[in-house]
């Protein structure tokens, strides 16, 4: 199977797909205090108007245990995404993803892909790959999670879960940027930077030589830590990654049996 190729086109591409929810754990506030009646003879006492809450921003003790929490969540979501070298598009990605029930419908297409489409469809187990080159137009060779590296390489670029699961152990800073409007909503921008050889450790993966000691990707996140966008850079490839339709019903089936070679 000539996977190998494509694999190699896109190596970095699970560094840049670490999307999560989050959802806040604030504390109510407390009840006001009971009014004080005052001598209507006494000066009339002014009203203190009272300055509204500062608001919490994450930092890198708290960044990891919020997004962790927040995955536990979040059922479904949309991924779109275009990566870029040079400055030249050399992939697109869009797709939709279950957490649990774990599925997956990637389509991946462009330059990486000699300007054709691949699809890899995951679903109760069993992956089923469609790749320009290696498998008959339309049609999908059937594999087990696990069994064949390449595709996994590939699942791994588009499932978000796999890359934020590494950051507990390699993350190196967070730094809240400011806030940002995106797709008409306010965002919270965070610049978050790894460990590069400690977050492929943590993936199961070989470590490029020339790779940078450190990654910061940039992150904008809802008000309720929702993870919308995610961009980044390195040795002059880049990705820009958005999630959206958080917890919306997806539909992911395996393809007809007409359409699987082997």
């Amino acid at each position: 199977m000539k996977f190998r190729a494509a694999v190699a086109t896109v190596t970095v591409v699970p560094l840049a797909l670490g999307l999560a929810a989050c959802g806040g754990n604030d504390k109510p506030a407390a009840a006001p205090p009971a009014p004080v009646s005052v001598p209507t003879t006494a000066e009339p006492q002014k009203a203190v108007s009272t300055p509204p809450p500062a608001v919490t921003r994450l930092n890198r003790v708290t960044f990891v245990p919020a997004m962790n929490t927040a995955m536990t969540k979040a059922r479904s979501w949309k991924i779109t995404g275009v990566m870029k070298a040079g400055g030249e598009p050399l992939m697109t990605i869009s797709g939709v993803q279950s957490a649990k029930p774990f599925a997956m419908s990637l389509q991946m297409s462009g330059a990486a892909f000699e300007g054709k489409t691949a699809k890899v469809v995951v679903s109760k187990g069993t992956g089923y790959a469609s790749i320009p080159g290696a498998t008959p137009a339309g049609k999908y060779v059937k594999f087990k999670l696990g069994q064949i590296a390449e595709l996994d390489e590939l699942l791994d670029g588009g499932d978000p879960t796999k890359i934020f699961k590494s950051f507990d152990k390699s993350m190196a800073s967070v730094k809240f940027v400011g806030e940002e409007t995106v797709a008409g909503e306010k965002l919270e921008r965070y610049a978050v930077s790894v460990n590069t050889a400690k977050a492929l450790k943590a993936q199961g993966k070989k470590i490029p030589k020339g790779v940078p000691a450190t990654i910061t990707y940039s992150m904008w996140m809802d008000k309720s830590h929702l993870v919308r966008k995610v961009s980044f850079d390195l040795g002059g490839v880049s990705m820009v990654m958005t999630m959206s339709d958080y917890n919306k019903p997806v539909s992911i089936t395996a393809p007809p049996a007409g359409k699987i070679v082997r």
